[in-house]
C-alpha cells in the first residue's frame, strides 16, 4: 500500500524522529511511504542513509495545490492539519483513503477512551483518532521487528570503544539527552563524588555540560564525553551503553523503554503545567507494581528532574530499579507494537 505520512516540525526534532522511526519500520514492512515534511534538516544526521521505501517530500509552500495523488492511507501525525489542497484530493478519489490522525503518546486514560474512534468530517471523508500508548486498551509503541535481535547482539565495550571513550572500573555510565536544565548542575556536582562517565548528546545538553565543567570536563570522580550527533540507530546503541539514561520529549522516552535500564523522562513543559498531568500518568502505571520505596525513589528522581533547580537526591540505579525496568520492558513487549496495529487497522478498516 502506499501510505503518506505528513508531519511538522514544531521545536526540538522529536516530531520528525517518531514520524521517520514509523515510517522506516513500515517500510521494512513491505509498505511504500511518503514522508511530508516541513523541515527535512534534522534527518540529515538522524537518518543520513534514508531507509527503502521511504520517499521524503518537501511540504508544499502553497497549500493551494499538492504534488501527489492520496495514497491507500494517509496520516496527520499530532493533529498537524493537511494541505487543503490534498484534502480536496481525498474526497475526490474514487475510494477515500484511511485518514488517520496519529496522536501523541500519552498514558492519560482519555487515550484509551479516544483511540480508534471516528471523527465524521463535512466533505464527507472520515478521520480516525489513533493513540499510541502503554496499554492494549491503544496503538502501542513503535517498535520494530528486529529490535530484540540487535540488543542481544549489542556489546557495550566495543560500541563505547568506537566512539573514543572507555569504561573505567566501578564507573557507572549515564547518558545525557535534555533540553534546558536548570536542575543539572546539582546533579553534576553529587556525580563528582561517584565514579560517573557522562555522555553528552549534541546540542542542549552538550552545550550545557560544557558550560558547567569547562574544557576539563571533569569534575573529581567525573568525566565527562561529548558525542556528536547520532543517527536514530546509534543513539539506541547510546541507551544500551549505559546504566542510567536521561531522555526528554517522546521519542527518546520510548527508546528508553525498550533500552529496559533506568530513565529519567524530562517531558516537554506546557503552559499552565499542563504536562505534569501527562507525567503523573505515565508514573502511575510505570510504578503500579513497584514496591513502595522503589516508587518513592523513582518519582523523587522525576520529580526533581523535571522541577529544577531543587537539589537533587543521591541518584544511583540499584537493582531493585533496573529489575523493574527490565519487567517493564517484557510487559511491553507482550502488547503488539503500532506498526503491526496500524495495518490491522487499515485492513479492517479500508
Amino acid at each position: 500500500m502506499q501510505w503518506d505520512l505528513f508531519c511538522r516540525v514544531i521545536d526540538n526534532h522529536g516530531d520528525v524522529g517518531v514520524c521517520w522511526r514509523l515510517a522506516a519500520d513500515l517500510a521494512a514492512r513491505g509498505e511504500r511511504v511518503r514522508l511530508w515534511i516541513d523541515d527535512d534538516s534534522a534527518l540529515a544526521w538522524m537518518a543520513p542513509g534514508g531507509a527503502a521505501g521511504v520517499s521524503v517530500r518537501r511540504w508544499p509552500a502553497d497549500n493551494r495545490t499538492m504534488p501527489a495523488e492520496p495514497g491507500d492511507v494517509v496520516i496527520e501525525a499530532f493533529g498537524c492539519t493537511l494541505p487543503p489542497a490534498f484534502v480536496q484530493r481525498m474526497a475526490e478519489a474514487k475510494r477515500a483513503p484511511v485518514w488517520i490522525n496519529l496522536e501523541y503518546l500519552s498514558a492519560e486514560r482519555f487515550a484509551e477512551r479516544g483511540h480508534r474512534l471516528p471523527s465524521p468530517q463535512a466533505n464527507g471523508l472520515r478521520k480516525w483518532f489513533f493513540y499510541p500508548g502503554f496499554s492494549t486498551r491503544t496503538g502501542g509503541l513503535i517498535r520494530e521487528r528486529n529490535l530484540l535481535q540487535r540488543q542481544q547482539a549489542f556489546d557495550a565495550t566495543t560500541w563505547l570503544n568506537a566512539h573514543g571513550v572507555q569504561r573505567l572500573p566501578s564507573e557507572q555510565v549515564v547518558s545525557l539527552f535534555c533540553y534546558e536544565q536548570a536542575a543539572l548542575p546539582a546533579l553534576l556536582d553529587q556525580w563528582a563524588s561517584t565514579p560517573t562517565l557522562l555522555l553528552a548528546t549534541a546540542g542542549r545538553a552538550a552545550t550545557q555540560v560544557r558550560g558547567s565543567l569547562g574544557p576539563a570536563l571533569a569534575r573529581g570522580a567525573l568525566r565527562a564525553a561529548v558525542l556528536p550527533a547520532l543517527t536514530q540507530r546509534e543513539y539506541d546503541e547510546l541507551l544500551w551503553a549505559s546504566d542510567l539514561n536521561f531522555v526528554r520529549g517522546e521519542d527518546s522516552f520510548v527508546r528508553a523503554q525498550w533500552a529496559g535500564k533506568p530513565f529519567v523522562w524530562q517531558i516537554y513543559a506546557q503552559d499552565d503545567d499542563v504536562h505534569q498531568a501527562k507525567l503523573d500518568a505515565f508514573l502511575d502505571l510505570f510504578l503500579s507494581s513497584a514496591r513502595s520505596a522503589l516508587s518513592a525513589q523513582v518519582r523523587a528522581a522525576f520529580s526533581q528532574w523535571n522541577a529544577g533547580p531543587a537539589s537533587t537526591q543521591p541518584l544511583a540505579p540499584d537493582d531493585a530499579w533496573r529489575h523493574h525496568c527490565a519487567v517493564w520492558r517484557d510487559k511491553l513487549l507482550a502488547q503488539t507494537d503500532l506498526s503491526t496495529q496500524l495495518l490491522g487497522f487499515v485492513a479492517e478498516t479500508g
